[in-house]
């Protein structure tokens, strides 16, 4: 069986259709934005001890955005979920951060208390 170039164009013209098809198909992640949106706000008022944390995850917010803009659907929603976990974790490191220092005012309390016992 031989090609004829006219076979390839038009299986070219096939493989360029369905990939536009499949472009076009996807459906602006505005869900997800909501999501990267409120995630980083809440990280905004609550992860100041993650700042490197926080700023990955405006800059993936803001990139999410533009991609949005330009209606790159696939890469706006890898970055909003990105984002979003991004801010996720800049909570988590910062709720660490209070705990590790609640947990050091206890042991201090505690030492003074140990303290103020043996001296009695």
């Amino acid at each position: 069986m031989t090609f004829h170039p006219m076979q390839g164009k038009t299986l070219l013209a096939l493989a360029a259709a369905l990939a536009l098809a499949a472009c076009a198909s996807t459906p602006p992640p505005k869900e997800q934005l909501a999501v990267a949106n409120s995630a980083v706000d809440q990280a905004a008022s609550n992860a100041a001890d993650a700042p490197a944390e926080l700023a990955s995850a405006r800059d993936k917010l803001t990139r999410a955005n533009a991609a949005m803009a330009a209606k790159d659907y696939v890469a706006a929603r890898q970055l909003a979920d990105q984002a979003a976990a991004d801010a996720g974790l800049a909570q988590a490191k910062a709720r660490s951060a209070r705990s590790d220092r609640a947990l050091t005012e206890l042991r201090e309390s505690i030492q003074a208390l140990q303290t103020q016992l043996n001296r009695s």
